[in-house]
């Protein structure tokens, strides 16, 4: 299947990779349709920098993954579904941990109840690392043990097994694709990347939690470009595939890689507020995607250092967007 000239939906359209998604859709010739999170303000989130070129292109509906009737109408007549939206701060799952169960489980619940129901060719169900827990073995296919270790994490896993299930009971054209950590231009101060820049451009000093955890890391056009080849791949229906540069880094190698992009020294302080639960912590990701270069011949192609420059540039250029005197969970 080819995505050009496709009907396709996007839930989640007003996040940091939905927004990237919908661009690189658009200019793949595909008619998209984004779906966003609904507020007075009429505020698209991070789709607003997509341009206005690329948005007259989009038709954007608001609603609530949660109310079954408007994602119904959303998936109505669309051909392909890439389901990103969810509530995705582990932090925030600790604090309200059903208000990120009832999003992402009842939500990916009322997508793949509404493509029931429609002549969906495909939906990508979007997953996460998180749901693997601390690595047992590196690195770490698709057949490590799921060891959720946030509300979050757990969320996603319930949700992951929801769509498959949808597929060995329904015949429906799902797969799932699990990125680990994706990082560039548009993430919020949540994420750890984004953290450490902001802080080092405001402050020259940065506050962390635990800095010894290793995560694998991947730029976000990389990652997009795997969800379009994972769409368009036949042979990932039913299917959970990873999406991971395969390198492992450090916390305190990726301050020390924003220290050498900025030519500055970085303090680092440990904070308590950021540290999370010892047993919820992931010490450790380190992927193997080697079923997605098998399927459908994906590698990365931006490198850390080459990513982080980028995330730098954007974040110095809209730093006003972000709140850099809290916490942001």
């Amino acid at each position: 299947m080819k995505i050009k000239g496709k009907k396709v939906l996007v839930t989640g359209a007003g996040g940091f990779v939905g927004s990237h998604l919908v661009e690189a859709l658009v200019k793949k010739g595909a008619q998209v349709t984004a779906l966003v999170h609904y507020n007075s303000r009429n505020d698209w989130g991070m789709l607003e920098d997509v341009g206005k070129k690329v948005l007259g292109e989009v038709e954007v509906v608001a609603g609530d993954l949660r109310d079954s009737d408007c994602v119904r109408v959303a998936v109505l007549s669309q051909q392909v579904v890439f389901h990103l939206g969810a509530l995705i701060g582990i932090p925030y799952s600790y604090v309200n941990p059903r208000d990120v169960v009832d999003t992402n489980l009842n939500g990916t619940l009322n997508v793949l109840s509404a493509a029931c129901d429609s002549d969906v060719e495909k939906i990508v169900h979007t997953s996460t690392s998180e749901i693997y827990g601390t690595a047992q073995y590196v690195p770490m296919d698709e057949n490590h043990p799921s060891h959720p270790q946030s509300p979050y994490a757990a969320s996603k896993l319930g949700a992951d097994l929801l769509a498959l299930s949808f597929h060995r009971s329904f015949d429906l054209p799902v797969g799932v694709i699990r990125p680990f950590n994706i990082y560039g231009p548009r993430q919020s101060a949540r994420a750890v990347i984004p953290s450490i820049i902001i802080q080092a451009l405001v402050k020259g000093k940065i506050s962390l939690g635990s800095v010894s955890p290793t995560r694998d890391l991947t730029y976000v056009q990389d990652s997009v470009s795997g969800f379009i080849a994972f769409a368009e791949c036949d042979g990932t229906t039913g299917e959970v595939v990873n999406l991971g540069s395969s390198c492992e880094v450090s916390i305190t190698q990726i301050v020390e890689l924003v220290s050498k992009c900025l030519g500055k020294k970085i303090a680092i302080k440990r904070k308590k507020e950021r540290i999370r639960p010892k047993k919820s912590e992931v010490d450790r990701l380190f992927s193997d995607s080697g079923k997605a270069k098998e399927l459908f011949d994906w590698n990365p192609r931006i490198d850390l250092m080459r990513g982080i420059n980028q995330t730098i540039s954007w974040i110095e250029k809209n730093i006003e967007r972000y709140k850099n005197g809290i916490y942001n969970i």
